[in-house]
């Protein structure tokens, strides 16, 4: 049997500094109970899509992005902590839930300036909460930016139907 490899890239919806889930202030986040992945301190408030695939969830405050792959993988972008608090207020959203997004596509803003006179955390995890259970993810670090730098790589291996030589071929050793 051979094994072909199937990867998928989640792409930096956000410019910054990518660090470890692990240190984000939140234990929600960094004990990783809504997924696995990284997150990202912006440098700007734009937010774009970091697959393609389906929108399929924009949080009511606005905070919150979740996407469905065709591969069936759930991503969440989630801006700052504690951004529920601010119910929707710094936010402008530009599609709708529903809509189908390219890797690279504004579907946000949020005015940065606004979250840090809130005394908010901008940090903005980036999450793998379904759909992957059978990937092996990788993660990077370094300097992210929105819609270019791969951030997540999810990859799996599987198997292919054997060729009749190497049918042929494991019938000659029985």
């Amino acid at each position: 049997m051979n094994n072909l490899e199937h990867k998928l890239s989640v792409l930096a919806p956000i410019s910054g500094q990518i660090v470890a889930l692990e240190q984000v202030p939140d234990p929600v986040f960094s004990g990783k109970t809504l997924g696995d992945g990284i997150a990202i301190i912006p440098e700007n408030g734009k937010i774009y899509s970091p697959v393609d695939g389906t929108v399929t969830t924009i949080s009511s405050t606005l905070h919150a992005y979740g996407f469905t792959t065709p591969e069936g993988v759930e991503i969440l972008v989630h801006v700052g902590l504690e951004t529920v608090s601010l119910k929707g207020e710094g936010f402008k959203v530009h599609i709708k839930e529903g809509s189908i997004v390219k890797k690279g596509e504004l579907i946000a803003e949020v005015d940065l300036a606004y979250l840090d006179q809130k005394g908010i955390s901008t940090i903005s995890p980036v999450l793998i909460c379904g759909g992957a259970e059978n990937f092996t993810l990788y993660t990077t670090n370094g300097k992210a930016s929105a819609g270019k730098t791969q951030i997540l790589t999810l990859t799996k291996e599987t198997s292919t139907v054997s060729s009749k030589n190497d049918t042929m071929t494991t019938n000659k050793e029985k």
